[in-house]
């Protein structure tokens, strides 16, 4: 009998839009059983390190993290968290030029992050200042407390922060766009080589079903989600909820689409070019 499939993802709406259907019973697993755990961005990325000696097989991380870890994990061809023109955003309590922060403090989600990496090309010189995104409060207390000059924003964050009394410096995935012509893949779900081609394809299935099934019930799983959140302090209300999944629960995360695979590499290799990363290969999907 093929033990439990364990994974791991972040707490934000769109990974739980991608897997609640598998962990509710609404999709056929081909006879595989499922375990989750949930955890921030950042704590993800660092378990990613463990490969085949951790205790996780499939695993949401940042896209530039899996430019370091693909010895041990492919990416799945679902379940990619795409910007097309959008993505995280860098805030202040007053608007102001990107290029006015060299070598100001700005609040990041993480140094793994897909969200910094950019920013780094973008903007070489500032203070990174990890800023984990739990609790969802903890970013905008930092800002009021000026711990920081300003703050890049990932997941709900991203939606909320004019609410919090903030304003806007540069839409990351705007800014990616702009330079290369393409989508900025954000976050994917990473699946460990070590179990092996067919039960590598068969997890695959069981997920891309899983995907597809949440998107033709749409509305079903949002019930779920609003009703099943724990997080007090998003305040995450339907049409919130509505507008952050029509940006990172959609048709690129049925299928990542060849744009956003090339983006990868584009990523991967401006990032070496830069310095910003060691160790970068060329992106691999399971079937």
């Amino acid at each position: 009998m093929t033990p439990p499939i364990r994974l791991a993802f972040s707490p934000d709406s769109d990974d739980l839009f991608m897997f609640w259907p598998l962990l509710h019973g609404k999709v056929d697993t081909g006879g595989l059983v499922f375990t989750h755990e949930r955890a921030d961005t950042e704590t993800l990325n660092a378990r990613a390190d463990k490969g085949d000696e951790g205790d996780v097989d499939v695993l949401a991380v940042s896209i530039a993290r899996y430019a370091t870890i693909a010895k041990d994990w492919l990416l799945l061809p679902h379940g990619a968290s795409i910007g097309r023109g959008y993505g995280p955003v860098v805030v202040a309590k007053e608007a102001c030029p990107l290029e006015s922060l060299r070598g100001k403090r700005i609040g990041v989600p993480g140094l793994r992050t897909t969200a910094y990496v950019t920013l780094r090309l973008l903007l070489p010189d500032f203070e990174a200042i990890v800023l984990p995104i739990q609790p969802y409060a903890r970013v905008f207390e930092a800002l009021r407390a000026k711990e920081v000059d300003s703050a890049l924003l990932i997941h709900e964050g991203r939606l909320t922060f004019e609410r919090e009394g903030f304003a806007k410096v540069c839409d990351v995935g705007e800014a990616w766009m702009k330079l290369t012509g393409l989508p900025l893949p954000l976050g994917g779900n990473a699946i460990r080589r070590g179990l092996g081609k067919e039960l590598v394809a068969r997890v695959s299935e069981a997920c891309g079903r899983s995907i597809a099934w949440a998107l033709a019930h749409r509305d079903e799983v949002m019930d779920a989600l609003l009703a099943e959140e724990t997080r007090a302090d998003v305040k995450l209300d339907r049409a919130m909820l509505d507008r952050y999944l029509a940006m990172y629960a959609n048709e690129d995360t049925r299928s990542t689409p060849e744009d956003a695979r090339r983006a990868v590499g584009e990523l991967f290799r401006r990032a070496r070019a830069a310095k910003i990363l060691d160790g970068v290969v060329e992106p691999e999907f399971a079937p």
